[in-house]
């Protein structure tokens, strides 16, 4: 019988163990959110503001510190443990819910478009890089690793920064898991080509993190994300493996919107562009959030041919 989807997470996790965003789409009619959300308005988010794409308007930004390097483990499927899906012709897209190349399945949850800015250390936009995305679905699976869905890669894949360093998403908002607060990971390239060659190099590995009070609200209120409720309950930013040495202070999202209609969420970060980083994080496999040395990798196919 195939093991609960918490199971599977929470075995790796023990192994190893201005007025901002929310005041802008505040300002918004829900017609104009619900289009910002479906995406034929996506929101062009830059520095402290959410402005609609096409606009001219900017508005000054503050540069934080850079932001911490996190692991990628255990389930990045950047070929630091097996499967690497970032080489898959079709991973490169906006919408990450549905899973492509042979594969079919679809992630369903509340609707979250989020965007990454991603910054120099002078905080001058870093324009054409690219940011490989992945995430758990709403029942804390990760495609390709965890038990029901090792068919699948949705919730996975890249994007190249535009002119203000920006690339956007559209998913679902993840689950909680055992063991850890709701979050996204991610890794930044210095081009499309060296994300998609599996070569790289990486330049950051992190995470996105999301506020308490939204995400009890999501749990509580949409369907599918009921194991989350007791998930929740038992983990605290400062508890968390990955978040808990500082509380998030530079991954945590600005984030707006509600169950019923979706969110629309944010985070600004800063990169040192010329950094090598470890693939799989920090401790690269086997590292903190990685599975355990000797660790067979998944044998599951990405589902498509890899790209030329």
């Amino acid at each position: 019988m195939a093991s609960e989807p918490d199971t599977d997470n929470a075995a790796y996790v023990r192994a190893v163990h201005d007025k901002g965003l929310a005041f802008d789409l505040g300002t918004m009619s829900r017609r104009r959110m619900l289009a910002a959300i479906g995406g034929t308005g996506a929101l062009a988010l830059t520095g402290g503001s959410a402005l609609l794409a096409g606009s001219a308007e900017a508005h000054e930004i503050t540069c934080a510190e850079e932001v911490e390097s996190e692991t990628a483990g255990p389930f990045p499927a950047d070929g630091s443990n097996g499967i690497d899906v970032r080489t898959v012709s079709g991973v490169v897209r906006r919408d990450i819910r549905p899973s492509f190349g042979g594969s079919t399945g679809v992630a369903h949850g509340v609707p979250l478009v989020f965007s990454v800015i991603v910054r120099d250390l002078d905080c001058k936009p870093l324009a054409g890089a690219a940011v490989y995305v992945w995430h758990c679905d709403r029942e804390g699976r990760y495609s390709l690793y965890s038990s029901g869905v090792t068919e699948e890669n949705y919730l996975r894949g890249i994007q190249v920064t535009d002119f203000f360093g920006r690339v956007t998403f559209t998913t679902v908002f993840p689950a909680c898991y055992t063991g850890r607060w709701p979050h996204i990971h991610f890794e930044v390239y210095s081009s499309l080509a060296d994300a998609t060659s599996g070569a790289g190099p990486i330049r950051k590995t992190s995470q996105i993190a999301f506020p308490e009070a939204v995400a009890d609200k999501v749990y509580a209120e949409a369907t599918g994300y009921e194991a989350s409720v007791t998930n929740m309950e038992r983990i605290t930013l400062a508890s968390d493996m990955v978040f808990g040495d500082d509380l998030a202070a530079r991954e945590m999202a600005d984030i707006a919107g509600t169950p019923r209609i979706g969110y629309v969420a944010r985070l600004a970060i800063t990169v040192d562009p010329t950094a090598v980083e470890v693939p799989g994080g920090p401790g690269g496999p086997g590292g903190p959030g990685g599975p355990p040395p000797g660790t067979p990798p998944p044998t599951a196919s990405p589902t498509a041919s890899p790209s030329a």
